[in-house]
């Protein structure tokens, strides 16, 4: 599961170390749900989208109090979780659990719409089609298969001179416009990053990783127009990922796990 929130919208090469630091720190979801928020967003430093942090807190905290402390192996129980959508679900009870049910993705969506449908999908369709496709054994593994297929061959740039599956696609056999762009619907383009406010809400993260600053001091950090600093601030707190009291500003639980024991 923790790799799972780790891949949202970030590639492999990013996650692999820091998913190992994470899970030294935090072997089981008891250890994570009972850590402040604080210590999940430092091991979180260099993945960005932070609210996956906050979500993958809040899920440890909800399988403490409601699932004795395991993870979940149902999609309907999974989906109880914070952060966890269609995708993580699916994936996390077939990888994790063996459960039979279909993984899909972008990568599985091109598959999907190129070699069995040559046309595109609507999300609905792709659902159907690739739970059709699902073997009745071994289905975690031909759901990496079906992943592996779309991220290395089945790209957005199609690699079909190399692709193992090419003479059976429909689409290199029959032709047309490419069904792949428009299909499946299940996920979006990631906005530019350099100059956006995802760039100062890391920045303004990166440095309360440090310590505690002073609203001016975090102002400085940002080195933008007033009015714009204090908005990417006040989202921050808004999401519940950093902590304002009076001037100083801080990572959510920061203070209170800094606290000495029997303190207010």
């Amino acid at each position: 599961m923790v790799s799972e929130f780790m891949l949202q919208q970030t590639q492999t090469s990013r996650v692999i170390e820091p998913w190992r630091r994470f899970l030294d720190r935090f072997p089981t979801p008891q250890t994570c749900a009972d850590a402040p928020l604080s210590d999940v967003l430092v091991l979180w430093a260099g993945l960005g989208y932070h609210r996956r942090a906050k979500a993958l807190h809040d899920a440890a905290r909800l399988i403490r109090d409601e699932f004795e402390g395991a993870v979940p192996s149902e999609v309907s129980a999974l989906r109880r979780l914070p952060g966890v959508g269609e995708y993580t679900a699916h994936a996390v009870a077939s990888f994790a659990f063996g459960q039979n049910v279909a993984v899909l993705d972008t990568n599985v969506g091109r598959v999907l719409a190129r070699a069995i449908a040559n046309r595109p999908l609507r999300p609905a369709e792709a659902r159907c089609v690739a739970r059709d496709l699902l073997p009745r054994s071994a289905s975690a593994k031909f759901n990496q298969s079906m992943l592996d297929l779309g991220a290395q061959f089945c790209t957005s740039s199609p690699q079909c001179a190399n692709c193992p599956v090419a003479q059976v696609c429909r689409w290199r056999q029959e032709g047309g416009p490419d069904p792949a762009p428009t299909s499946a619907g299940v996920s979006r383009r990631q906005s530019t990053f350099e100059g956006s406010d995802r760039q100062l809400r890391g920045r303004v993260l990166a440095a309360l990783r440090q310590r505690p600053h002073s609203l001016q001091q975090l102002m400085d950090t940002l080195d933008v127009a007033g009015e714009r600093g204090a908005s990417v601030i006040d989202g921050l707190v808004r999401d519940g990922l950093i902590e304002r009291a009076n001037d100083e500003v801080a990572l959510a639980g920061q203070a209170s796990s800094a606290a000495p024991r029997g303190s207010a």
